[in-house]
């Protein structure tokens, strides 16, 4: 034999060895209870990939928890709503802060990032929720709107002292974004972050875009729609989530921030948008507005969507309707 004939055997069988010893893609899931959800993460890669890109992502997500959860000692949500004076916050917390409050300006007050006292009051997620009396509504709604924060750099200034902050708006698809970056630089191009229905997508499933089913909100364990979808967040608000019934009427956790009482206007908003965190809080804002400006608010944000109103018609936004599929 040649020595070029040696050579190009001996290369052949290096290709043939690397070929062998290649790990294969494959689908790996994971789920942990976060954020009071339960949170999925799926990525399509080898195992040596995926299992430490999870392991990053979750831990990602409780350090967000830490930092931004209201029931967290010391949080910096905590501090703002038990501290009177103005507070400190990470550079993370006052840029989630601004991101919402331009939401909250923009939707006309739909979107409140302190309506702290008033969930409380309702206890609607607690064991003993209840329906307040107007005057306690009242009281707890005083001072609250899109002016009612004042950020300077990383300071936030409250205009009333007994104002408390809820980021359960909008933190949750902050999260999401952070893990999804998180598994960006492990090298996955294939994944799902899913924490209680509020998802954001990398890439494609490896040969097909990803199937997310919407909830029907009157039918339990049915489908609204499917999507076809890749690369992109969805997010869904509805009354369906978390609620508690008196006397036949259902009292959800979306307040309308002009009355102090559960929004009437939709079942439920689900929003396709670039990023998890801003999905969110246009989420709950167009909730709040109701399907004629809930619609236009979409529309203005150049975001996609999918509305079931109070009377149960639906309505979809024209850049998604291609990619909707009707049970």
């Amino acid at each position: 034999m040649s020595t070029c004939l040696r050579k190009l055997s001996v290369l052949l069988l290096l290709l043939l060895a690397l070929t062998g010893c290649e790990e294969r893609s494959q689908r790996v899931s994971r789920s942990q209870l976060l954020m009071g959800t339960l949170v999925d993460i799926v990525v399509v890669a080898p195992s040596s990939v995926a299992e430490p890109a999870i392991d990053a992502a979750f831990a990602e997500m409780h350090r967000i928890e830490n930092l931004m959860s209201p029931h967290v000692e010391q949080s910096d949500v905590w501090r703002l709503s038990h501290q009177p004076g103005p507070v400190t916050v990470s550079a993370e917390t006052a840029e989630v802060l601004r991101r919402g409050q331009i939401v909250a300006s923009e939707s006309g007050g739909a979107f409140d990032m302190t309506l702290g006292r008033l969930k409380q009051l309702w206890g609607v997620e607690s064991a003993t929720p209840r329906v307040p009396s107007d005057e306690e509504i009242r009281t707890a709604l005083q001072g609250i709107g899109p002016d009612a924060l004042r950020l300077e750099g990383h300071t936030v200034y409250k205009r009333r002292p007994e104002l408390q902050v809820d980021l359960g708006g909008i933190a949750k698809g902050y999260a999401i974004d952070r893990a999804v970056a998180v598994l960006r630089q492990s090298g996955v191009r294939h994944a799902s972050v899913n924490a209680g229905g509020d998802l954001r997508l990398i890439g494609d499933r490896g040969d097909r875009p990803w199937r997310i089913g919407i909830q029907h909100p009157r039918q339990s364990g049915e489908l609204l729609a499917t999507l076809d979808l890749e690369d992109i967040a969805v997010v869904t608000s509805g009354d369906y989530e978390r609620f508690f019934e008196r006397d036949g009427v259902r009292y959800h956790h979306l307040f309308d921030p002009q009355t102090g009482r559960p929004a009437r206007g939709c079942q439920s908003v689900t929003v396709v948008t670039d990023e998890a965190m801003q999905a969110d809080a246009l989420a709950t804002a167009v909730f709040v507005l109701g399907p004629q400006r809930g619609m236009e608010f979409l529309r203005q944000n150049r975001a996609e969507g999918i509305l079931v109103t109070a009377s149960g018609e639906v309505l979809v936004t024209p850049g998604l309707q291609s990619r909707v599929h009707w049970p």
